[in-house]
């Protein structure tokens, strides 16, 4: 293995963090693993660095989620689970912190311990840790929870196992995972599974949704009262085994936390405006300067507050279905990017303040580089050019409008493409050579409003090409079982990256998962050339290397035009009431992280 050192500069964070590369030392147990060098804690941290240490604990507090519920158990393909249940009420092993591209510290693990080359891993449980019902922890209930969650579990927790050689005790309280393939993020991953209790499922069936029963976890937070479809109490467990360690010293900090469920977006945003709702993140920059000027700002009783982050601004947009024609073209797919005034539609929808995303890493250094791809980025492709899209290997930028309402040249050069691609307009109607015409249609929650607007903005531009547009909006339950399904043309898409991708990303893209029900590839895509970097980034050594893996796989998606995307969430936006706190002198790389609101925040009084 190579070593050597790389610098990470964090520009809204005092000062530069040196990282050193593999190591070749022999393994001993440690307080925390990084994918690349040492982590930045050292083992008698008192507190994560962007927590306020001597935030009170108290309060109340009520979020808004749109749709509804019809399963407590986060862990299943099957039904639909409040989402915030798997960070409020479970815990793993180990646990992230976010001021970090990608560093674990012990949770309910005491010490972590590795092979060299990271082939099997090894943790030691704490004591004193403790299921919500007080009863301990054991060796038995993780295996368990890897091997059921392995098995039964939903899609994202399968791919692991898959790569699971063995698991066995070793000690009273340690045990050991031996890897079958060469991926150094393993290590990591491992420490991230969630830990729920055996006897809990002896004679039962773990994969049945439903609101009779939710898991037993370790985490500060239990279900008190519920009524499906409607709202979710979670109360911070007095008995909580963990409320004395570092890593989460002032954080969980609420007593109570309540979900309400709502019909749509617009319906949530009024609840908000007239004190029902204790906080709401705004996704629309316009919004956020022309509609937040409501009584209880005036007043002072609500603040706004803006709040940066460090990470990549991921991929948010309308993605289209490969598996079906005519999006298995990539002439089609590059004209229906054409089609899409992004200048008009971000304009009238954001007042054109929000930056677009121009690839899914964007934003970071971890995004494409403009221009031919050069260097490692150009070696590691150069073996799949024959499978590469247009514009991998030589450049590859999204369509830019012409500034004007009626984007006339780019709709000719959408058509060209259509011509190109054996489609000609008839009689108005766009059809290929058999007669049939080009139409489609957007699949849509009953909740996506800002995503309806945009589509209806869309489609004026694509009836000029004679091309018909559809819109199927259904309720949740719909939603999830036909995206399950893959019965869609085109639908809403969001996917969040990280500053340390990895092992997701063959969830998100790889080629085993594209034709499979249930899958996350929504597009479909079966690359080898993304397989492959896939692969170049988990076996990577170096920062270096693991840079190159990812840039060359961004090159990949973006020019394999699967997604037309929207505007990017640069900064959030998140107005609360005055009574919430949190640590605006200590953000985190990743600002505010599922893990950042609730999770470092207070209530007090003024």
């Amino acid at each position: 293995m190579r070593t050597g050192c790389f610098l990470l500069a964090r520009a809204s964070l005092a000062g530069i963090a040196f990282f050193c590369g593999v190591s070749t030392a022999p393994a001993a147990p440690a307080h925390g693993i990084a994918m690349y060098g040492d982590p930045a804690l050292p083992p008698d941290f008192v507190s994560l660095p962007y927590v306020n240490p001597e935030a009170p604990k108290g309060g109340r507090v009520v979020f808004g989620n749109t749709g509804g519920f019809d399963s407590l158990n986060p862990f299943v393909p099957k039904g639909t689970p409040p989402w915030q249940l798997r960070f409020l009420s479970y815990e793993s092993l180990m646990g992230r912190s976010w001021d970090e591209a990608f560093t674990l510290y012990g949770l309910l693990a005491e010490s972590v311990e590795t092979a060299p080359d990271r082939s099997w891993v090894e943790y030691t449980l704490r004591q004193e840790a403790r299921f919500s019902d007080g009863s301990p922890v054991t060796v038995e209930d993780v295996i368990w929870s890897y091997e059921t969650l392995g098995a039964q579990g939903h899609l994202r927790f399968r791919g692991f196992q898959a790569q699971v050689a063995g698991i066995e005790q070793t000690g009273p309280r340690s045990l050991r995972i031996r890897f079958n393939t060469d991926n150094r993020e393993l290590a990591l991953i491992a420490g991230l599974r969630p830990i729920l209790k055996k006897a809990q499922w002896q004679g039962k069936d773990f994969t049945a949704s439903g609101l009779t029963e939710a898991p037993i976890g370790t985490g500060a937070y239990v279900v008190t009262d519920f009524e499906a479809g409607r709202y979710v109490t979670l109360r911070r467990n007095p008995d909580y085994w963990g409320r004395d360690l570092p890593f989460r010293r002032g954080t969980q900090n609420f007593d109570e936390l309540r979900i309400e469920f709502y019909g749509d977006a617009t319906v949530l945003f009024e609840a908000f405006k007239a004190g029902q709702i204790s906080a709401v993140r705004e996704f629309n920059a316009e919004k956020w300067l022309t509609q937040y000027d409501f009584p209880a700002i005036t007043r002072g009783d609500v603040v706004k507050s803006e709040i940066p982050n460090q990470r990549p601004s991921g991929m948010t947009g309308l993605v289209m279905n490969t598996r079906r024609a005519p999006f298995d073209d990539w002439r089609v797919r590059e004209a229906l990017l054409s089609a899409f005034n992004f200048d008009y539609i971000n304009d009238t929808m954001t007042g054109g303040v929000q930056p677009r995303i121009t690839s899914y890493f964007s934003s970071s250094e971890l995004a494409v580089r403009p221009g031919p791809a050069a260097g490692r980025v150009r070696t590691l492709l150069a073996p799949y050019a024959d499978s590469l899209p247009p514009g991998a290997l030589e450049g590859y930028s999204l369509p830019m409008g012409d500034g004007t309402a009626r984007n006339r040249d780019n709709l000719r050069r959408a058509m060209a493409l259509l011509n190109e691609a054996g489609w000609r307009v008839q009689e108005g109607v766009l059809r290929n050579a058999k007669g049939g015409s080009f139409g489609f249609s957007v699949l849509l929650r009953q909740a996506d409003g800002e995503m309806q607007r945009v589509v209806d903005l869309y489609s004026q531009a694509l009836r000029r090409l004679g091309i018909e547009v559809r819109v199927n909006t259904v309720d949740d339950a719909q939603y999830a079982a036909r995206i399950a399904a893959l019965d869609f043309d085109m639908t809403n898409f969001r996917r969040d990256l990280s500053l340390s991708p990895g092992n997701e990303q063959r969830l998100y893209w790889g080629s085993a998962g594209a034709g499979q029900e249930g899958t996350r590839n929504l597009m479909g895509m079966a690359s080898p050339a993304a397989d492959a970097m896939i692969d170049a980034m988990l076996t990577s050594e170096s920062r270096e290397d693991f840079t190159a893996a990812v840039r060359a796989l961004d090159r990949v998606l973006t020019a394999g035009r699967y997604v037309i995307p929207i505007w990017q969430y640069d900064v959030s936006r998140i107005a609360h009431i005055r009574q919430m706190k949190y640590p605006a002198d200590r953000l985190p790389i990743y600002g505010d992280g599922v893990n950042f609101m609730p999770d470092v925040w207070w209530y007090e009084e003024e």
